[in-house]
């Protein structure tokens, strides 16, 4: 029973992409689009240092890079982690959940590419990982992200309210979105 990105039998295949771990030497693909614009406004610029900061082993074992005819066109972020649970149970909660990120490069987007790479992450995440839950978030403005959670089925959970500081500067409103794996299972049948 893999519990690890790095245990899971990579390229995992989809239709029209590849996914794959991320490796230090992919930082400028991935930099040529997280440096966009349209990409920039929710994650912010990147710093000056981004590639050392990529290359760190604790960045790379989270990352996945989504590649259409072998060029990266977007990265996923899947990181295993504990749920709550009382200290006699904590045992039973150990990497039992992820939480997922991405971005995409812009000229790619509108074609499905996005849900199509989410739903095999959610897919690695629920059969491959055995995880129950799966989070995501995003601020309450990046419409395109939380149409795209509900698109491959997560709820949403929860808004908070000026919770989180924006690359704008400016305090916002995000959500929080989440699926079980029973519920993806439903939808999978």
């Amino acid at each position: 029973m893999p519990k690890d990105l790095a245990d899971v039998a990579w390229p995992v295949t989809t239709d029209r992409l590849s996914l794959r771990q991320a490796r230090a030497e992919d930082a400028d693909a991935v930099l040529s689009y997280r440096r966009q614009p349209e990409v920039a406004a929710w994650i912010g610029v990147p710093p000056e240092d981004f590639a050392e900061r990529f290359a760190a082993p604790e960045r790379l074992d989270l990352l996945l890079l989504v590649e259409r005819d072998g060029e990266v066109v977007g990265d996923l972020m899947v990181k295993v982690e504990d749920a709550w649970a009382p200290a006699r149970l904590a045992d039973k909660a150990r990497g039992v959940q992820a939480e997922l990120g991405w971005s995409l490069r812009r000229e790619v987007t509108g074609r499905g590419y996005a849900t199509e790479a989410v739903e095999a992450v959610l897919r690695i995440c629920f059969e491959d990982l055995e995880l129950r839950r799966v989070t995501a978030g995003c601020f309450a403005g990046n419409v395109r992200s939380w149409r795209l959670m509900e698109r491959v089925g997560m709820r949403r959970e929860a808004t908070r309210v000026a919770d989180a500081l924006h690359p704008s500067g400016e305090w916002q409103d995000g959500y929080t979105y989440a699926l079980l794996a029973e519920e993806w299972r439903g939808r999978h049948r």
